[in-house]
C-alpha cells in the first residue's frame, strides 16, 4: 500500500481516530474535525462537576429555611381598630406573601409579596418587600410561631406584646377524600 493511502488508527481511552493521509478533501476533513471536537465536547460536558460544599451551618440555614415554608395565622393589636387579621405564606422557593386586614376599620386586604431569608444566627427570619416599602419585618422563630420584632430585631414590648404572634397552620392535601376536583 502506497504511502499517501495508509490509514492510521489512533486509539484514544474512549474514542477511536481513524485519519486517512490524502483520502479526504479539505472540506471533508474539517467536517470531520468539527464532528470529532463537537463528539468531544459533548463527552467532556458530560463529566459531572461538583461544586464546592456548604458550610454546615450554611446548609443548617438552607434545611431550616425550608422547613419554615407554610401558612401562618395571626391576630395582631390595633390601637385604631379592633385588631389586625395577619396571614404570611412562606414558599419553598424563599417568598413570601403577607395579607393584612384591619378589622373593624377596612375589609380592603393589604397584600405584600417579597423574598424572605433567615438572620445571621438562623433564629430570626428576614421578610424583605419585593417593591413599594423598603422595610423589611423581622420575627422570632420559635417551633411553630413567629414573634414579630421591632425594627431594630428585639422582641416588642408595649402592651398587648403577646398579640405580635403568628401561629403556623398545617395545610393538609384533601385530594384523596372523595372529592374529585377539577
Amino acid at each position: 500500500m502506497p504511502w499517501d493511502k495508509q490509514i492510521y488508527l489512533n486509539l484514544h481511552p474512549n474514542i477511536v481516530f481513524i485519519w486517512a493521509k490524502n483520502m479526504y478533501t479539505f472540506q471533508q476533513k474539517i467536517k470531520l474535525f468539527t464532528a470529532l471536537f463537537l463528539i468531544s465536547l459533548i463527552y467532556l460536558g458530560c463529566n459531572p462537576v461538583f461544586a464546592e460544599t456548604a458550610s454546615n451551618a450554611d446548609g443548617q440555614h438552607a434545611q431550616k429555611a425550608l422547613n419554615m415554608s407554610g401558612l401562618y395565622l395571626g391576630f395582631f393589636p390595633c390601637s385604631d381598630c379592633t385588631g389586625v387579621r395577619t396571614t404570611l405564606a412562606l414558599n419553598k422557593n424563599n417568598t413570601y406573601v403577607y395579607i393584612s386586614i384591619y378589622v373593624g376599620k377596612s375589609d380592603r386586604e393589604i397584600v405584600e409579596k417579597g423574598k424572605f431569608t433567615l438572620g445571621e444566627n438562623g433564629n430570626t427570619l428576614v421578610l424583605t418587600p419585593r417593591k413599594g416599602s423598603t422595610t423589611t419585618q423581622q420575627y422570632l422563630i420559635e417551633d411553630d410561631m413567629l414573634i414579630k420584632l421591632d425594627e431594630d430585631g428585639n422582641r416588642i414590648t408595649e402592651d398587648g406584646a403577646d398579640g405580635y404572634i403568628l401561629k403556623r397552620k398545617d395545610v393538609v392535601n384533601t385530594s384523596g377524600s372523595g372529592h374529585g376536583g377539577h
